[in-house]
């Protein structure tokens, strides 16, 4: 895969891969795609979330009930 990018761009992304450790352009574009990845699965599962159903709080006593199933 080829990517063409406008020289200001070009100039970005070698300076990150200059300043941040990336061996090459090609890692640094990775770890953006990989990042972006992370963002969208984050994004679906909050959302997932915040249409279910309501469930008992997530106070004190809920942690605790918790603690003791992991504890078993």
């Amino acid at each position: 895969m080829n990517i063409s990018l406008p020289e200001a761009l070009k100039s970005f992304v070698d300076e990150q891969v200059a300043s941040r450790g990336y061996g090459t352009s090609s890692e640094y574009v990775r770890e953006l795609i990989r990042k972006d990845q992370d963002r969208q699965r984050l994004r679906t599962l909050l959302l997932a979330g915040a249409s279910s159903p309501e469930r008992e709080p997530a106070d004190g006593a809920y942690f605790e009930t918790l603690r003791g199933r992991i504890r078993r």
